[in-house]
């Protein structure tokens, strides 16, 4: 199981740019902004900055999302959480939402047109919720 990270970007929403560079470095782990870019640029039918690219890391850097570090003459750039971390987060953040309607009766309403899959799904959600509920009791 997925466990929330203890660090958090400051701004979840990413442009359709950013994600790509985002998913660019969980896959490689590290990356100069060349590799990146060339990355981007094996698509013949695109065409991107070497600039735009820089510009986007910086972007990310200032929301959280990346961090860099000088190697030699070139900076490198390195994703601060994980790819897994950041769906928790993304899921963290609709659930959120979700829950912000407030109204039990305006959720329930949507149970009826859930396919059996979602149903089951729900019902697996609803008993690790009891046993993480129960565990804390437990420890008080």
């Amino acid at each position: 199981m997925v466990h929330l990270p203890h660090h958090r970007p400051k701004q979840l929403s990413l442009g359709p740019l950013e994600r790509e560079i985002l998913e660019i470095l969980w896959e490689l782990k590290c990356a100069a902004v060349k590799e990146i870019h060339d990355r981007i640029l094996a698509d013949p039918n695109r065409e991107l900055a070497y600039t735009s690219v820089t510009t986007v890391l910086s972007r990310l850097e200032k929301k959280g999302w990346l961090t860099c570090e000088k190697k030699g003459r070139s900076f490198v750039w390195y994703p601060r959480v994980t790819q897994a971390e950041a769906r928790a987060l993304w899921a963290y953040e609709q659930l959120n939402q979700f829950l912000a309607v407030g109204n039990p009766d305006v959720v329930a309403a949507f149970a009826d047109s859930l396919d059996q899959s979602s149903v089951e799904q729900l019902d697996a959600i609803a008993q690790r919720l009891k046993a993480a509920r129960k565990a804390r009791e437990e420890e008080s």
